[in-house]
């Protein structure tokens, strides 16, 4: 046998030294065993909302590769709807999914994300001013102040939400004095200032209640949601638009002490899956709430009225009267108020200016009479 030459054994060298260096060139990524978040929603199993809270932990789950996987209960698996913040806060859960109104109780300047005409924004503008004009730091300066132990996520923008489900559509302000209503949020005072008498119910809730004649008008949010939850087996008269919710969102939480044990790059990949998921919402609502719509119509005999323009303005004048003692009360209601005003102003100015009237193409060619009646 030949002995090795010098020059073999020079090969070897550098060829070693080549395979050493090259997977030193190889980025460093974390090795890890799979970590478990448990999550619960604010909706119930069958709502199309808790659908998108395992939207959102699905995409997560599967951008992380198996090293962290969120795991989504319904409402009430582990504590009830309104007990989430307080629950992940204390590490209870370790996240959930939900909307920054239900916190009203802990500092109402919360609902400001969620409840009002947001000074003519919609939900995706709001988003916009969250994310790019001071409203993230915000919210986190006011759960700070609350020594509440959370990292919040707002995404996917709603749709504005119908005025309700009513016996009996309303024609006035005055067919709404006296009406024993749900809803959540800042639009408990919007309400209560026009004379409606509030109960704020938790989404699964309502239905019951209103079968009870516990309640005499509701609303929730969605054609999608109300329907599977049962509305239009109470009721057969949806109004359609209104200022009190025209600009929700999403809200999901994480438990900061479990998401700061996060390495890097899983804190990234729920960063961008938050993103990609606000989109998705957003696309899947237009084709599931669009076809329940439908339906609702053509087969379970529901009639959706467009609420009065005058509902409108008086939702707006109480809506200022509210906000301006709040404001005066509350510092940081205050300071909320303004910064989504400035951004509002601009960003609104720009949207109104540059936005084509699609209804008009949409009467082009299906006809102005195919919608909501007048």
């Amino acid at each position: 046998m030949s002995k090795p030459t010098q020059t073999t054994g020079r090969r070897n060298l550098l060829k070693g030294a080549a395979v050493a260096a090259g997977a030193m060139s190889v980025p460093m990524i974390s090795v890890a065993q799979t970590t478990t978040l448990r999550f619960q929603s604010t909706w119930p199993a069958k709502d199309i909302f808790h659908e998108f809270a395992q939207d959102y932990a699905k995409k997560i789950n599967d951008m992380a590769g198996g090293r962290l996987k969120i795991e989504v209960l319904p409402a009430g698996a582990v504590v009830p709807a309104f007990q989430l913040l307080d629950a992940v806060a204390k590490g209870t859960l370790d996240g959930g999914h939900g909307v920054v109104a239900y916190w009203y109780g802990k500092n109402q300047a919360v609902a400001l994300w969620g409840s009002g005409p947001a000074f003519g924004m919609d939900a995706n503008m709001v988003l916009a001013w969250h994310n790019y004009g001071g409203g993230k730091e915000l919210l986190d300066e006011i759960y700070k102040s609350l020594n509440l132990d959370v990292v919040s996520k707002l995404y996917g923008p709603m749709p504005t939400q119908p005025l309700g489900w009513f016996k009996k559509p309303v024609a006035k302000v005055e067919d709404l004095k006296g009406l024993k209503f749900r809803t959540v949020g800042l639009a408990v005072d919007v309400f209560t200032e026009m004379g409606v008498a509030v109960n704020p119910l938790p989404g699964g809730e309502i239905v019951p209640a209103l079968d009870r004649g516990l309640l005499d008008a509701a609303e929730f949010n969605n054609a999608s949601s109300d329907r599977v939850l049962g509305f239009p087996d109470v009721a057969k008269n949806c109004m359609l638009q209104s200022f009190h919710q025209s600009s929700e969102q999403f809200e999901v939480l994480f438990n900061k002490t479990k998401y700061d044990a996060l390495p890097a790059e899983l804190k990234a990949i729920i960063d961008y899956a938050t993103q990609a998921a606000s989109a998705d919402m957003s696309w899947k609502a237009a084709d599931r709430y669009a076809k329940d719509y439908a339906e609702m119509a053509s087969k379970q005999g529901v009639k959706f009225y467009k609420t009065p323009d005058a509902i409108l303005r008086a939702q707006l004048a109480a809506w200022d009267k509210v906000t301006a003692k709040k404001a005066a009360e509350n510092p940081m209601f205050k300071k909320v108020m303004e910064s989504m005003r400035a951004f509002a102003q601009r960003s609104g100015r720009w949207q109104n200016d540059t936005t084509i009237d699609y209804r008009m193409a949409w009467n082009h060619y299906f006809g102005a009479k195919k919608g909501a009646k007048g």
